[in-house]
């Protein structure tokens, strides 16, 4: 694992290659990753060792040791092939966001995910076989070059069941496939799923700028400050007209009488203030029209007034603007409001300052900009200013309007990209699974998972923006891995009894998952108490994420399958216990024969009733296959 973070931090430098840039946000990228490999890592191991079941390591050869490995990469490898492909897809679906950040983020972790299944499927896989050879050799972990003296406890008879998966044979299966365990489970995540919908409906998307100041900044005081003794001040926005100085100099009239269109904008979008103070209005037009109808002609300007109060031509209305006595006097606050013509001298632009009203609302007792408020006066502005037909063409900006529009395409992007991950997630687990029933409860049950992640985010006041938005798409690509080899696991476990082969998934492949998610959990587990808000929020999801793709994947999956799982393949595995029975009574037969060596009638009888007691008692533990067989 060390390695593969070691890898994934030298990808980092091929920004100058792949076109995408690397920002603050994939900083969280090697916990990702972590998170990712480790459960491939558990994966492989797992079936490593189950391939020793019953021999002893002293027993095997170097030849038998490479087969084994061979054997549980064949066994693994179709497994962390199909988590890795979905996890890959759902980020490359992700990285054509119009979100550069989503974009970036997602295309470094679908490049980093191709090579953590490289590794795993190589590099891992050989450095086991390795420290396989190592145990045998009784060579010491650290100081491998030490041998140390086994004791006599310590004679190995070959690979057995682990603590976990005898607690999922024994315990944990047999009562969620129970009857009344069954239908608690349904009733359970039933009522989840109704919860995660609620909340998924009413998360909002908000400006969470703020959050990224840490507590105890000054800047977070000064805010709070300004929230309570300034709650009126808003954001400036600037109209800014274009034409040529002809068309302004023409329209010069209702430019300098703009403020009539302004008025009475100020409690529903566009939320303009009241132009009536130079705070919240200032019009050069309105200026010059004021200046020159009351100190124009005593200011030596030497221009000719109309009857309208203008200069006459459009070369004297420039002069004046740019006369020392307007300039330097009532007109000093517009200088930066025209633009000229560096060559000629004409008027290019010139811009009308406005501001909006303060648009903030408290969310869950703090006080946050409002972005669906901000959405509705950007649009209306634009849309009010595009009906000014008979002025020269103009358009409106605020340095807000680039937040702004994050928030109109962050909701659109999120659910976007989460539905077409997950629906390229289902279809890749229906290719490489090959089964329709098994593929489509699969993708049901990452999306619940997602659903009832907003449900969750939305009750403990994390809301969509830039970061959280990033960490719903790293959701899809860790959950499918929960339910993705538990589903095909149950694949390829052979019988007819679906609680059966429920049970053997989860002897066989819950370790690997419930290791995975709790390495992924421990590896973000120090970030919750962070103070960043990018490492608080990715902590959090992340155990929400781990949280409820276990349980899916551990708990309502294997009910889904045992209720309407499909049949195994053709080529699957006989199940463990019907083959450790087979061999049992086989043996039985074997006694009874030589204890009867004729074949009497009360002796065939004997037998004959011994071989129904047998069917009866496989048919009672679901091994139809070797009743077949009796």
């Amino acid at each position: 694992m060390g390695l593969h973070s070691t890898f994934s931090s030298s990808l980092q430098n091929l920004s100058w290659i792949v076109p995408y840039y690397a920002g603050p946000v994939h900083s969280i990228l090697p916990f990702v990753l972590l998170g990712i490999g480790v459960d491939d890592a558990f994966v492989i191991a797992n079936a490593f060792d189950r391939e020793r079941e019953g021999v002893p390591r002293e027993s095997e050869d170097d030849e038998s040791l490479i087969k084994r490995g061979a054997k549980s990469l064949a066994r693994a490898g179709s497994s962390i092939t199909v988590t890795s492909l979905t996890d890959l897809v759902a980020f490359a679906i992700s990285s054509t966001s119009s979100l550069p950040a989503l974009s970036s983020f997602c295309a470094f972790a679908s490049i980093n995910i191709l090579f953590l299944w490289a590794l795993a499927a190589s590099f891992f896989t050989a450095t086991m076989v390795i420290d396989e050879k190592r145990q045998r050799a009784n060579k010491r972990d650290c100081l491998c070059c030490l041998t140390r003296q086994a004791g006599p406890d310590e004679i190995d008879t070959g690979s057995k069941e682990g603590r976990i998966p005898t607690y999922f044979r024994k315990y944990h299966a047999p009562r969620i496939l129970s009857k009344p365990g069954k239908a608690a489970t349904l009733l359970f995540f039933a009522a989840l799923f109704g919860f995660g919908v609620y909340g998924f409906v009413n998360l909002p998307v908000e400006d969470s700028a703020r959050n990224f100041i840490p507590e105890d900044s000054y800047i977070k005081t000064y805010a709070s400050t300004s929230d309570e003794y300034f709650p009126t001040s808003g954001t400036s926005l600037y109209i800014t007209f274009e034409g040529g100085g002809e068309g302004i100099y023409k329209n010069r009239d209702k430019l300098a009488t703009l403020d009539t269109r302004l008025t009475g904008l100020s409690e529903a979008p566009p939320y303009i203030a009241e132009p009536n103070s130079d705070s919240t209005y200032q019009n050069v037009m309105a200026g010059m029209k004021e200046f020159l109808s009351t100190s124009g002609a005593a200011a030596g300007l030497n221009i000719t007034l109309g009857d309208d109060g203008w200069p006459m031509t459009y070369e004297e209305f420039v002069k004046a603007l740019k006369h020392p006595s307007f300039t330097r006097g009532v007109g000093a606050k517009y200088q930066g409001d025209v633009t000229y013509d560096d060559a000629t001298g004409d008027i290019q632009a010139y811009r009308v300052k406005l501001e909006y009203i303060r648009m903030t609302k408290t969310f869950r007792g703090e006080v946050i900009e409002d972005a669906s408020r901000q959405i509705e006066a950007m649009d209306a502005t634009r849309s009010m200013v595009n009906g000014w037909t008979d002025l020269q063409p103009a358009f409106p900006y605020s340095e807000q309007f680039v937040t702004i529009e994050s928030f109109k395409l962050i909701g659109d992007e999120l659910y976007r990209n989460v539905g077409l991950s997950i629906l390229c997630v289902g279809i890749i687990v229906l290719v490489t699974v090959a089964n329709f029933v098994t593929a489509s409860i699969i993708t049901l049950n990452v999306a619940f998972c997602i659903i009832e992640i907003l449900g969750f985010m939305y009750a403990i006041g994390i809301v969509i923006d830039s970061v959280s938005v990033i960490n719903i798409v790293l959701a899809v690509g860790l959950s499918i891995d929960y339910s993705a080899h538990i589903g095909h696991c149950f694949m390829v476990k052979g019988g007819d009894s679906r609680d059966a082969r429920a049970t053997e998934a989860l002897a066989d492949m819950g370790s690997s998952v419930l290791n995975g998610g709790l390495s992924t959990f421990l590896a973000v587990a120090v970030l919750l108490f962070s103070k960043s808000y990018v490492f608080k929020t990715l902590s959090t999801q992340f155990a929400l994420t781990v949280g409820l793709g276990i349980i899916h994947g551990l708990v309502l999956l294997p009910v889904l399958l045992s209720l309407i799982g499909p049949k195994p393949y053709a080529s699957a595995e006989p199940p463990h216990e019907a083959a450790a029975y087979e061999i049992e009574v086989k043996n039985q037969s074997t006694v009874e024969v030589s204890d009867h060596p004729e074949d009497g009638a009360g002796d065939k009888g004997d037998r004959t009733g011994s071989r129904t007691e047998r069917t009866a008692h496989a048919e009672s533990m679901g091994f139809t296959d070797y009743v077949d067989r009796i």
